[in-house]
């Protein structure tokens, strides 16, 4: 479907010139941040450094809120650690992407698959210039984002709920849906059976 003629002529035009980043909340001083960024980040991304435990550590001093028995694979990326918060006995992919300019909150038992990307930011395309804004995501508890999934600003994914591969959810997920797609529908209910 094409725009009306009403539509287009009704239009302001699209200027980037000066980025709206005004709602944006960082959550640390700049140099807290630097730190992060020219050590921290490149330290918890490696895939050269294999150890789980030093890797939760260093995101743990740098204020995320790491449960016991979590297990991070290398290349992972977190935008900032401080509004990252990760539940007990959870599994993180390698190369997930927190993209959190807003608090990721996972509750315990949730499976993050590789190459999943959890994005708390987007631009407002209704206005001409793009204002940023951010929505906080909630993981709960045992759902699984699968692997290249999307999990979009303000959405909740159900506990035991599960996104499936390559899927995109923009809006949040019912608790115990299988949900698949782009955008991400519920094609089934998860039944979890005993081991």
């Amino acid at each position: 479907m094409q725009p009306t003629t009403a539509a287009k002529s009704a239009n302001i035009p699209v200027d980037l010139s000066t980025p709206d980043n005004t709602n944006l909340v960082r959550g640390r001083s700049l140099w807290i941040e630097a730190l992060w960024i020219l050590i921290g980040a490149p330290i918890v991304a490696s895939k050269v450094i294999v150890s789980i435990k030093f890797r939760c550590w260093l995101l743990r001093l740098f204020g995320a809120d790491i449960g016991v028995n979590v297990h991070m694979k290398p290349g992972v990326r977190v935008k900032f650690p401080w509004y990252l918060s990760i539940g007990d006995h959870c599994w993180i992919g390698e190369d997930v992407w927190f993209d959190n300019l807003a608090p990721i909150t996972i509750a315990p038992h949730v499976c993050v698959s590789q190459g999943a990307y959890l994005c708390t930011g987007n631009h407002d395309w209704t206005k001409s210039n793009m204002r940023l804004f951010s929505r906080p995501i909630v993981l709960e508890r045992g759902s699984w984002v699968g692997a290249r999934s999307v999990v979009s600003p303000g959405v909740t994914v159900g506990e035991g709920a599960v996104l499936t591969i390559g899927s995109v959810a923009v809006k949040s997920l019912a608790s115990y849906g299988v949900y698949m797609g782009n955008p991400a529908v519920y094609v089934r209910d998860r039944v979890v059976n005993e081991k």
